[in-house]
């Protein structure tokens, strides 16, 4: 899966799902998907990032108190 990194306006390939949508995890394991060559995986707060679309991600991935 592909996110938005928000500041940089780049593509970053969600290296684990299970972070993404762990509401108690504010980082996850992606790589920036940008330039011809792979990137190095990197630690991303998942407040820098959204949907390619413009979306938030849902408040139940990002809120632990969601209900």
């Amino acid at each position: 899966m592909y996110l938005k990194h928000v500041p940089s306006g780049d593509l970053v390939e969600v290296l684990d799902m299970k972070s993404l949508v762990d509401p108690y995890r504010n980082k996850l394991a992606g790589r920036f998907h940008a330039g011809e060559e792979m990137q190095d995986p990197a630690n991303f707060a998942k407040s820098d990032l959204m949907f390619p679309s413009g979306e938030a991600l849902p408040r139940c991935w990002v809120d632990p108190n969601y209900r």
